[in-house]
């Protein structure tokens, strides 16, 4: 069962592909899938990344600190950089261009720690950055959305670090506390949570995309090049970065896959809490789509690079 679990969840671009598909032929099958559902979603799914964490995760930090910090940067200057750029560049209107720019400012998606395991890559780095990087939202995404995203529409800075906050640091904390108190009970579970998170994160997008299917089609071009060239952008900066600071194969794939693959569930929750217009969750589910399928790719790519000859 666990090995069933574990090819299941590592076919989570699969599962995010067909989702949407779906829900843009027939939106009624995920339109239920709203509300609180999609806050409590994410914030369970950010509690399985709390109970993976473990105390030896923060202690990792001192021992690569380069990488981490380098990573770090790169993350919340990089794709908030390119979401503005592109957002201006191709003139989104509005509210795509402000949901642009949230995804962007999110943090690592937790499906990185998979796509690097895929790639041949430093998974015990994966972990740190994402862990760094999902704490540091709290701040980070208020702080750069609200300074970014200003140009469309006045951005409560509070109300994106409230709900943050709730849906980000409270479930993760509860995580780590839960792995501390109750670990046979964690362990029991811990091989199910990403499965579930990876099918949580499928309902979130399904129903963003079902629900704005009209308004997807009717602005697919631009919508679907501008989050492509979000992420194509961040992997491919994301790598030439730790390449040219002189970092090993293994943390350029790293730092490449960090950087270019978000938190796209909780730009989802983000928009539909902090922003009156729906259509602003859109570029945030289309998001997920994006950053699984390149990033599965490039760890194909990079696998077959390393066969023996």
């Amino acid at each position: 069962m666990p090995r069933f679990l574990s090819l299941a969840a590592d076919a989570f671009p699969l599962w995010i592909l067909v989702g949407a598909g779906i829900a843009l032929v027939e939106p009624t099958v995920f339109t239920w899938f709203s509300g609180p559902w999609i806050v409590w979603t994410l914030a369970l799914v950010m509690l399985g990344m709390g109970l993976t964490l473990e105390p030896a995760d923060f202690k990792r930090v001192g021992t690569m600190p380069r990488p981490v910090a380098l990573g770090f940067v790169a993350q919340y200057t990089i794709m908030p950089g390119l979401g503005w750029g592109i957002a201006q560049t191709l003139q989104l209107d509005g509210p795509f261009a402000v949901g642009l720019i949230l995804v962007a400012c999110c943090p690592g998606g937790t499906a990185s720690n998979i796509v690097t395991y895929l790639a041949r890559a430093d998974v015990a780095l994966s972990v740190v950055m994402t862990m760094c990087s999902t704490f540091a939202a709290v701040f980070m995404t208020p702080l750069l959305t609200s300074w970014l995203a200003g140009t469309w529409v006045k951005v409560d800075g509070w109300g994106l670090f409230t709900s943050t906050a709730q849906v980000v640091l409270l479930p993760l904390v509860l995580g780590l506390v839960l792995r501390r108190v109750a670990p046979r009970a964690v362990a029991s579970v811990l091989p199910a949570a990403p499965l579930a998170s990876v099918l949580g994160v499928m309902l979130i997008v399904s129903s963003i995309v079902g629900a704005n299917a009209p308004a997807i089609r009717a602005s697919a071009g631009p919508l679907v090049l501008a989050v492509f060239l979000l992420h194509a952008g961040g992997f491919g900066l994301g790598y030439l970065l730790a390449r040219f600071t002189g970092q090993p194969e293994k943390t350029c794939r790293t730092i490449s896959i960090e950087v270019g693959m978000q938190n796209s569930g909780l730009g989802v929750v983000l928009a539909r809490q902090n922003f009156t217009d729906p259509l602003t969750a859109v570029p945030c589910a289309i998001s997920s789509v994006f950053h699984s399928v390149i990033g599965s790719l490039l760890a194909g790519w990079w696998r077959w690079r390393d066969r023996p000859r």
